[in-house]
């Protein structure tokens, strides 16, 4: 197959001046090692007249979905989630209410419709809270208030961010920060692995810094089962998708949905014994493995 692999943060000049730093060096991380592996599974890698088109994008101020609803109004064949299921996972506002109302465990999340009702919503919710972008990427924009007088520092910067966007503010929920790395294939799910996110504190904000893989957890059956729950909610999610889940002392809270491939990427595709990325092609055509063995523990970090 000739699959045209459009990382949308390295492939223009706009889309390097308008994001971070560290989503640039993921971005091309990720590209650099997909291309590798569908060379890998035989497949040509071209950047013209391509059968399909593998999508590499952040939801940032929704660039993953409008990316993918260019190129399917150009009839091209995405190997990822369809437009309404990135819309869908993106939106962590209605990602939000969908949990709630099936009853998969999330934080208590309010939106934040003027910057100067912060206030009042973090006190409903209770100390500390999380500030973040109804659209992102990442920990991009997403900030950690443990007290009163840190909120309007936490707001600034998502506010900073989003720009004109909606902000969050959700309850802040202890314990390990993880994610669980999915095939999924419109309409099933199943888990690859249980990977530990290193997510810092740095004054105010939230940083992503690399990870490892597995992560061996008395939740890791749970964590699985909310993930696969979560996935077969969004109809449309296809290929590799990531769930970011926090692990307490007795349960797997759901915090994100990524409709695409994810960081996670670099490290199960070295851990699994297998091709990762022809098994998301085959799930992409409706085919999910029957098992998948870990052989490795892998770590990476935010600048592999």
């Amino acid at each position: 197959m000739r699959i045209l692999v459009h990382e949308h943060v390295s492939s223009s000049r706009r889309g390097r001046r308008s994001v971070a730093p560290a989503l640039l060096r993921e971005g091309q991380a990720m590209r650099t090692a997909l291309v590798a592996d569908l060379t890998a599974a035989g497949h040509d890698v071209v950047t013209s007249n391509p059968d399909a088109v593998w999508l590499i994008a952040p939801e940032l101020g929704r660039v993953h979905q409008q990316v993918a609803r260019r190129f399917e109004s150009k009839g091209a064949r995405l190997l990822g989630s369809s437009p309404a299921a990135i819309r869908q996972a993106s939106d962590k506002r209605a990602l939000a209410w969908l949990l709630e109302r099936h009853s998969i465990p999330h934080p208590r999340t309010r939106i934040l419709r003027d910057d100067g009702a912060a206030a009042p919503i973090a006190a409903a919710l209770g100390f500390p809270v999380v500030v973040k972008p109804a659209q992102g990427a990442g920990c991009l924009g997403v900030a950690l208030a443990s007290q009163a007088h840190e909120l309007a520092t936490a707001v600034a910067h998502a506010r900073a961010a989003a720009g004109a966007g909606l902000l969050l503010v959700q309850e802040y929920v202890a314990g390990t920060a993880a994610s669980v790395s999915l095939l999924a294939d419109g309409t099933r799910a199943m888990p690859l692995t249980l990977n530990r996110q290193r997510v810092r504190r740095r004054t105010h904000r939230l940083v992503y810094d690399g990870g490892n893989t597995p992560l061996a957890h008395p939740l890791r059956s749970r964590a699985f089962e909310v993930a696969v729950r979560t996935c077969e909610l969004i109809p449309g999610l296809r290929g590799f998708v990531g769930v970011d889940v926090v692990l307490t002392a007795t349960e797997a809270v759901v915090i994100e949905v990524n409709p695409r491939l994810t960081t996670a990427y670099l490290g199960v595709r070295k851990a699994v014994g297998a091709n990762v990325a022809a098994m998301a092609l085959a799930a992409c055509r409706g085919e999910l493995p029957s098992r998948v063995t870990v052989r490795r523990s892998v770590s990476w970090g935010q600048t592999p």
